[in-house]
C-alpha cells in the first residue's frame, strides 16, 4: 500500500548496538545518544550538530524543509527543522541537562538548483534562516558554521569526542 509522503512516521534511527559505531542519518532523521559516530550527507537541506562537553551526549539532525504549514494532531516529523529540534530538545531534558549546556554547529543549504533554472525556490536559504532563529530559540551555544554556497557537505560529529568535521564536495554550477 502506497501511503503519501507526509504520513510516514517520523525516521528515527534504532538504537546503536555493539557492533554498529557509524550511524548514517539520511534526510529527516536524527539522533541523540551517546558513544557513536554520527554522519550525514548535505544539500540543500540542513544538519544541527549538538554536543554536551561535560556529559558526552549529543545529536544530530538532517532536515529538508524549515517547518510545515499545518502539523495538526501528527506526531513530530524530523523532516521539518523545527520538530527535528523538538524532538532533540526532549531527548536533552530527559537526560536531565539544558539546551544551553550544548555546543551546536550549523550546516548545508547549498543551493542546489542549476543557473540554467527560471524557478528558485530558495529551500537552502529557508533551511539556514530556520537554523539560525531554532539555534538562537533554545539558546544553544553555536560554535561552527558552514552554511549556502553551491555545493554538497558530508558532516560527520564523534560523540565521545565530540570532534565535528566537514567535507565539502564540488560546486554544482
Amino acid at each position: 500500500m502506497n501511503r503519501p509522503f507526509s504520513n510516514l512516521p517520523p525516521p528515527r534511527l534504532p538504537p546503536l548496538s555493539e557492533v554498529q559505531k557509524t550511524m548514517n542519518l539520511m534526510p529527516g532523521q536524527w539522533h541523540f545518544g551517546q558513544g557513536a559516530m554520527l554522519r550525514t550527507l548535505l544539500g540543500s537541506c540542513v544538519a544541527i550538530t549538538l554536543w554536551h562537553p561535560a556529559k558526552k551526549w549529543g545529536g544530530m539532525c538532517h532536515f529538508l524543509l524549515p517547518s510545515r504549514s499545518n502539523r495538526g494532531g501528527a506526531a513530530l516529523d524530523g523532516r521539518y527543522g523545527d520538530e527535528a529540534i523538538e524532538m532533540l530538545v526532549q531527548s536533552i531534558k530527559r537526560t536531565g541537562t539544558k539546551p544551553g549546556d550544548y555546543l551546536a554547529h550549523l550546516y548545508g543549504g547549498a543551493d542546489t538548483m542549476p543557473d540554467g533554472m527560471n524557478v528558485k525556490f530558495n529551500v537552502g536559504q529557508r533551511n539556514i534562516e530556520q537554523g539560525w532563529a531554532l539555534i538562537d530559540q533554545h539558546g544553544f551555544q553555536l560554535q561552527d558554521v558552514d552554511v549556502g554556497d553551491n555545493v554538497p557537505r558530508t558532516v560527520s560529529l564523534d560523540l565521545p569526542s565530540g570532534k565535528v568535521e566537514v567535507k565539502r564536495g564540488k560546486a554544482n554550477k
